[in-house]
């Protein structure tokens, strides 16, 4: 039947959405703490524990990749164990099920992230973008927010993602994002995070072909898979990491052909 994985290269079914909690930006994601300036606002819930569990046993028995909307840590909590609950009551091979999102996290959640092969989909331009809802997170929480760092140092797969349109599709903004931690006022947020831009590079072409089952045909420019490209005026690596969003394209190659050339 139709399910994750269903069509081609263009166009293909993938991992069935559900919304568990509120979002970072709006400061209501469902977090363990309150929010800084408040006694009593941890954010929202969009599902119930119940309800998690209800959808993603059903999602996970009819063969589907799970993908759930959870930004705050007691959200995250709450979809690994109804993941893991839905394996133990139905084993399957190679699930991929994600975390949407996943921006605050712990060692006791990256621990069952790594138990259950969970995948993480952090925003990656949140901290360039939305630098001044960073203080009502607090330095504390901001060492485990976007935890691309961390998800490495646990061997836990994540990707580079927008939340679009929330979020603005910007590759190379991400990349620089992931490995300075900088807003567009030039303020850094959880420097602990930062990573290096070969292992953003990783995150944003292979990590995202996995994520969705495509490493077999992309993700890398390797014969046999797709001849899908950019062609950069200039090597990530090399530049100064504040500028890596500024590279230009010099050509976008599509199948091997080219639909965009400077």
């Amino acid at each position: 039947g139709i399910k994750t994985g269903f069509g081609n290269e263009f166009l293909r079914i993938g991992g069935i959405k559900m919304i568990a909690d509120g979002a970072i930006a709006a400061r209501t994601a469902y977090i363990s703490e309150p929010y800084i300036g408040s006694d009593c606002d941890h954010g929202i819930l969009a599902m119930t524990q119940e309800e998690i569990e209800t959808n993603v046993i059903n999602m996970h028995n009819a063969g589907f990749q799970v993908c759930i909307h959870a930004n705050g840590d007691l959200t995250i909590d709450m979809v690994l164990d109804s993941y893991m609950k839905a394996q133990k009551l139905n084993p399957r091979t190679d699930t991929r099920h994600r975390i949407e999102h996943c921006s605050l996290v712990n060692p006791d959640i990256l621990r069952k992230m790594r138990e259950s092969n969970t995948i993480a989909t952090p925003f990656c331009t949140y901290v360039y973008h939305h630098g001044e809802k960073m203080p009502f997170f607090g330095e504390k929480r901001l060492k485990w927010m976007f935890a691309q760092k961390s998800f490495l140092d646990y061997g836990i797969i994540s990707t580079g993602a927008t939340d679009y349109p929330p979020g603005p599709f910007e590759p190379l903004l991400g990349i620089q994002s992931c490995v300075t931690r900088t807003d567009s006022n030039g303020k850094t947020w959880g420097v602990e995070q930062q990573i290096s831009v070969d292992e953003a590079l990783k995150i944003y072409t292979l990590n995202g072909a996995y994520a969705s089952f495509e490493e077999n045909i992309k993700g890398s420019i390797t014969e046999g898979k797709l001849a899908d490209l950019v062609i950069l005026s200039d090597d990530p690596r090399t530049v100064d990491p504040n500028t890596i969003k500024d590279i230009p394209v010099e050509r976008t190659i599509l199948g091997g052909n080219t639909v965009f050339e400077k």
